[in-house]
């Protein structure tokens, strides 16, 4: 098929001379077309539209009930009516037909259907707007020591130089956005004129009603001379700078964790520095703009706001005290007083007399509790009868060697000895070493010696050095091993009979089998 740019070199061939037949042979046509087109439309300019169909439409008898479906519920999906009509027509459209007639509802949705939503492209403004949100970030599975660690990521972002930081979170509370915001900021050392998030109605959560709330945010946006703005009900695409970023950030971290080849962190301040130095890298080409947002930000107050809840609570004769629906043990010391708990993000600090007393993790949820043996134990040893039923008795096993240690007991003592042995160890637990203790529980159950506390007593006091559980003695071996055994010819064919043998696999043979 002769296209425009052949005629358009044939005509300039003919301008300069060249003849007909020359001009046809330089442009790969032939003499009959040149002569065709030596004047006139391009080919292109001669095609007819394709507007005619090469067969009959199988539809063209049920368009009209299709669409009228269609008008009623435009969200019905093309697939989900040629399986209707094939329900209501039996054997009459097969499923080879199925694109002729997707094409056939799409050109509906051209020509008749409901406008689409457009997006708007906006111009960003150096200093002008930052935009946050919380991402969940499970599918990264990260681990802290083999254990899960499910948690979120508090993401902000600079909308003109996309300079971006994260902060870990548990919930998607005022804390978390307050304490992730700040964090931001500082890190950023300047603030934008405003900031944006989407409805926020999460973050309200079971820490206060939403005027509440509002009244919070407002006064911390107001700390920082910034304004607020959020987007419409439903409508997340209009925060659509951090909604990005959280695709690309997630899957740089992703990437990063290959690299690094594993997933596990031995602490949570060991993954909170893996995120920085990544965010570090990431912003790192983003300097120049991020210069010129920062020449028209503005300047950070002269201190950061209070980012935790303050509730009072009083300590109940069980040393407990309740806060948002969850328990938490203090020391002993403070049953009958009232002590200011300050909520944090991810901990609870507990204050009396304008002293700190104790630093608690923060619970998740609800009816959930923390009992710290420490707090209780003194009591415990005086009255071990209580400890068999203690409803927060679970709470009491630091780790899983104090529990088997715990029903090891039971199995040879009556309940009550067992509990007044259980509890002298776990004495010792508070007043020595936990680790010490672990280490001494782990060496006797592995090695079946009858377990007692004096026994655990006698061993922690002496310090009797006990084997890491970790400490794992390989020799080396011998690599002239490995030479006769290739040098070894009835060696070598025993093994190639096995593997011409369709049914002898290495997982059904036996060890006599593998030589």
């Amino acid at each position: 098929m002769i296209n425009d740019r052949q005629v358009a070199q044939l005509r300039k061939l003919l301008a300069h001379g060249e003849s007909l037949s020359r001009a046809a042979w330089k442009t790969g046509m032939d003499e009959k077309s040149a002569r065709k087109y030596r004047s006139g439309s391009f080919p292109s300019e001669q095609q007819r539209p394709h507007d005619w169909r090469t067969r009959d439409d199988p539809f063209d008898e049920v368009w009209d009930e299709v669409f009228e479906q269609l008008e009623a519920e435009p969200k019905l999906q093309a697939k989900t009516l040629f399986a209707e009509l094939q329900r209501k027509y039996p054997g009459r459209f097969q499923d080879g037909q199925l694109r002729t007639f997707q094409r056939g509802v799409k050109r509906w949705r051209v020509t008749s259907g409901p406008p689409k939503e457009v997006y708007f492209s906006q111009m960003h403004e150096p200093g002008r707007l930052g935009a946050s949100d919380f991402t969940h970030v499970s599918e990264l599975n990260i681990t802290i020591q083999g254990q899960r660690f499910d948690h979120l990521l508090y993401h902000f972002v600079l909308t003109y130089s996309n300079w971006e930081w994260a902060s870990i979170c548990h919930s998607e509370s005022f804390e978390s956005l307050s304490e992730g915001l700040q964090e931001a900021l500082w890190q950023l050392g300047a603030v934008p004129s405003r900031h944006r998030s989407d409805r926020l109605s999460a973050a309200v959560n079971n820490l206060s009603n939403r005027r509440e709330f509002t009244a919070r945010y407002q006064g911390l946006a107001s700390h920082y001379d910034m304004a607020i703005e959020k987007t419409n009900p439903n409508s997340g695409h209009e925060n659509g700078d951090v909604e990005s970023l959280h695709r690309h950030f997630k899957t740089a971290i992703d990437q990063a964790l290959m690299l690094r080849g594993s997933r596990d962190f031995p602490s949570v301040e060991q993954y909170e520095m893996f995120l920085r130095e990544l965010l570090d890298a990431k912003n790192a080409g983003r300097t120049d703009r991020l210069q010129e947002e920062r020449h028209r930000m503005k300047p950070l107050p002269s201190r950061r706001l209070e980012s935790f809840k303050r509730v009072q609570a009083t300590v109940n004769t069980g040393s407990l005290i309740r806060v948002q629906q969850n328990v938490y043990s203090v020391h002993s010391r403070l049953i009958g007083e009232r002590v200011d708990v300050r909520i944090h993000a991810n901990h609870l600090e507990v204050w009396h007399a304008q002293r700190l007393v104790e630093r608690l993790p923060r619970l998740r949820g609800a009816s959930q509790h923390h009992v710290n043996y420490r707090h209780v134990i003194d009591t415990l040893v005086r009255k071990p009868g209580a400890f068999e039923h203690y409803q927060y008795r679970e709470d009491l096993f630091p780790t899983s060697h104090f529990r088997m240690a715990y029903d090891q007991l039971r199995e040879r003592h009556a309940p009550g000895v067992a509990s007044r042995e259980y509890l002298a160890i776990l004495s010792l637990a508070a007043k020595e070493n936990e680790g010490s203790v672990t280490d001494v529980l782990r060496y006797l159950l592995n090695e079946s010696i009858p377990l007692t506390s004096q026994e655990v007593i006698h061993r922690v006091m002496k310090g009797s050095p006990v084997q890491p559980p970790t400490e794992v003695e390989v020799d080396e071996p011998d690599l002239n091993d490995f030479d006769s055994l290739l040098n070894n010819k009835e060696i070598l064919d025993d093994i190639q009979g096995c593997e011409d043998d369709p049914e002898w696999t290495l997982e059904g043979a036996s060890s006599a089998d593998v030589p």
